[in-house]
């Protein structure tokens, strides 16, 4: 059955549709937002940063700040530990042009978590209600959360949690259905959302393997969620959320992306991170991105696949990647696709 739900809002913004990108360190930078946002997803939220402007001078930081030429809403998402160093770091990000400041209350990394941020917050509720309400008082553009169902299993405390957010005027809560000690093992549950959901009359955005058409539209109906918010569902897949968006309006199935459709998308894609990154670092993250599209092919054979990422693996420059992607797809106005499915040359690109 089509959701007919009234469309779920963010302070002033009300989302096109019910697919959410989720911010993954490491991943949704501004050419794979953009290119998520082309291929229907509702809202994208960029890569965490880090609440101390100090470390904000850093290549890194610097890049995932980098929201330009982005339509709205952009979001951001915000890390750490201190109340009134996150509150600061919302003002000035708010000042830089985000119009939803997104707290970061889910990341599992050991790195995260050892600085007493990200989900390892969840285990001290007091401090949890410290750092909402000086992020809410900070800005004026609304402010959402994301969280884990618990710190593990004895503590599963989401439902807690979200009351303290509504309390602190957070409009808007993300939910990844596992706790932090799971990291990303194991199987999502949906109960806690449920109950959170049950629990609040903010939005909430259901999260964890939300990995097809039918998963998402199975974990609304379920928990009753106003949206889902995808994650590593979308590597290598950024068609997705156009797929989730129109099952869940219309109750059926798109067809898959053809290998036009994968060939422009890849093109894209390595033209936006060599123009981003610059040749030789968009080289380099390029792979990952790619490695996640050919995984995602289910027309290919583990061996094949692993052959193929290997051999692209070992290319060093943009056109070398360009012409691997042509060969494969026999890309061109003139040409028909064809699958990567061909033997693959030493120089990395298919044979016929």
């Amino acid at each position: 059955m089509p959701d007919t739900r009234p469309l779920p809002r963010i302070g002033s913004h009300t989302l096109p549709n019910r697919v959410i990108l989720a911010p993954m360190a490491g991943v949704t930078d501004r050419p794979f937002r953009q290119l998520c946002r082309e291929s229907g997803a509702g809202l994208v939220v960029g890569e965490m940063v880090t609440s101390d402007p100090s470390l904000w001078h850093t290549r890194k930081s610097r890049q995932r700040m980098d929201h330009r030429g982005e339509p709205g809403p952009r979001a951001v998402q915000i890390a750490g530990g201190d109340a009134g160093q996150l509150a600061e770091a919302a003002r000035l990000n708010a000042d830089m042009g985000a119009e939803i400041i997104d707290i970061n209350m889910g990341c599992p990394a050991k790195k995260v978590c050892n600085k007493a941020a990200g989900s390892a917050l969840l285990r001290d509720e007091a401090l949890v209600a410290e750092i909402l309400d000086a992020v809410v008082a900070a800005v004026d553009v609304p402010v959402t959360l994301k969280i884990r169902t618990g710190w593990c299993a004895e503590s599963n405390n989401g439902v807690r949690v979200a009351r303290l957010a509504q309390e602190a005027g957070i409009q808007a809560l993300a939910v990844h259905g596992r706790h932090r000690q799971q990291r990303y093992t194991g199987v999502a549950e949906y109960d806690t959302i449920a109950a959170i959901k049950s629990a609040v009359a903010i939005p909430v955005f259901a999260n964890g393997d939300i990995d097809s058409p039918e998963k998402a539209a199975r974990v609304l109906d379920y928990t009753g969620a106003d949206a889902v918010m995808v994650g590593r569902g979308a590597q290598g897949n950024p068609w997705i959320f156009r797929e989730i968006d129109h099952f869940l309006r219309h109750g059926g199935r798109l067809a898959p992306p053809s290998d036009q459709d994968r060939a422009e998308a890849l093109r894209a894609h390595l033209a936006a991170l060599h123009e981003f990154y610059g040749e030789h670092q968009g080289v380099r993250i390029a792979r990952k991105h790619v490695g996640w599209y050919l995984s995602d092919d289910k027309r290919l054979d583990a061996t094949l696949c692993r052959d193929l990422r290997a051999r692209f693996n070992g290319l060093d420059t943009a056109d070398a990647q360009y012409r691997f992607i042509d060969e494969c797809f026999r890309y061109g106005s003139q040409a028909t696709p064809v699958p990567l499915t061909r033997n693959v040359t030493s120089k990395g690109t298919c044979a016929a």
